[in-house]
């Protein structure tokens, strides 16, 4: 009895940790297929097939749905035509598929507020997707904004010493 009851235990385990390791490799799946095709293609009409309609991208101060979500990446589409955007590394556990992404592309439109600079950049960052039924149901993103700012000429890229003043120094000469 004890041995049967071992047996059972075990092949629940198994069963349970294979049907989760196939889960996590379909939601992996999932957003290789949305970096590929939307993101870094620009397929934006294939943008329904994996992402839920309630859709939400938790950002830091708002939170915006799918349509919204889809308009800002055309705009770097726009910025970046020749957009370049890879899933470097991706790490499921239960719902959740971290994306550690590099994007390169070439400044020559304009897009999302920028203007056209003409430079490169290159872009590193990380997406955190919930997935449900196989659908991306919610997202968090960070990636630094500074540093493309830079790469594009847009902002000063060394750090100069603030200007000092001699006013209210004593001795100083006006």
């Amino acid at each position: 009895m004890n041995i049967t009851i071992g047996v059972s235990a075990c092949s629940l385990f198994l069963a349970g940790s294979l049907f989760a390791s196939s889960l996590q490799e379909q939601n992996k799946a999932t957003a290789r297929r949305a970096f590929e095709e939307i993101l870094s293609q620009g397929r934006f009409e294939l943008a329904e097939q994996p992402y839920a309609k309630d859709f939400v991208n938790h950002g830091i101060h708002r939170d915006i749905r799918l349509a919204e979500d889809q308009e800002a990446l055309k705009g770097w589409h726009q910025a970046f035509p020749d957009i370049a955007i890879v899933p470097e590394k991706l790490i499921a556990e239960g719902d959740l598929v971290v994306v550690y992404w590099i994007a390169r592309g070439t400044n020559t439109g304009r897009g999302n507020g920028l203007p056209a600079t003409g430079k490169k950049a290159e872009q590193a960052g990380i997406t955190i997707w919930r997935i449900v039924d196989g659908k991306i149901k919610e997202e968090w993103s960070a990636f630094d904004q500074l540093s493309m700012m830079q790469q594009l000429g847009l902002l000063p890229t060394d750090k100069q010493p603030a200007k000092q003043s001699d006013e209210g120094t004593p001795g100083a000469r006006k």
